[in-house]
């Protein structure tokens, strides 16, 4: 497969894994949502949830990568150590001024989606994808 037909395969890849992510986050979110009235909580809680699903699928069949596991999810905690904050921050405050929490979500969760394919391509895989085998037998 050229070069070209390889990315665009790893974006759709990327990004059906993220949808199932969302749908993860998004129905965890509205769950929580109806016993937990404050947003922060059921976004954190609904996002940690997303990105194990979203971190075990992408490494395994978009990057196909055997890279080191904990070093590839501790990079990946370092992007969430900066974008949970940030983005927790500013939907509180989207929501203190009158954002509907959905629509905060949403608006978060594509900026995630950019976000973090980028790094996982360019930081936590770079030259490590198309490294895991299918070898059964170990």
């Amino acid at each position: 497969m050229n070069d070209n037909k390889k990315q665009l395969w790893q974006v759709v890849k990327f990004t059906l894994f993220s949808l199932s992510a969302g749908i993860i986050q998004i129905g965890s979110f509205a769950l929580l949502e109806i016993f937990i009235k404050r947003y922060w909580i059921p976004y954190l809680i609904s996002l940690v949830l997303s990105i194990l699903w979203n971190f075990t699928l992408n490494r395994r069949y978009t990057f196909k990568s055997a890279t080191n596991v904990p070093v590839a999810m501790a990079k990946v905690f370092g992007f969430y150590l900066v974008f949970t904050p940030l983005s927790t921050y500013l939907g509180n405050l989207a929501e203190a001024h009158g954002g509907l929490d959905f629509v905060i979500l949403i608006v978060t969760m594509i900026a995630n989606f950019v976000l973090e394919f980028l790094f996982c391509k360019f930081v936590v895989y770079r030259g490590k994808e198309d490294t895991l085998t299918d070898d059964k037998s170990k």
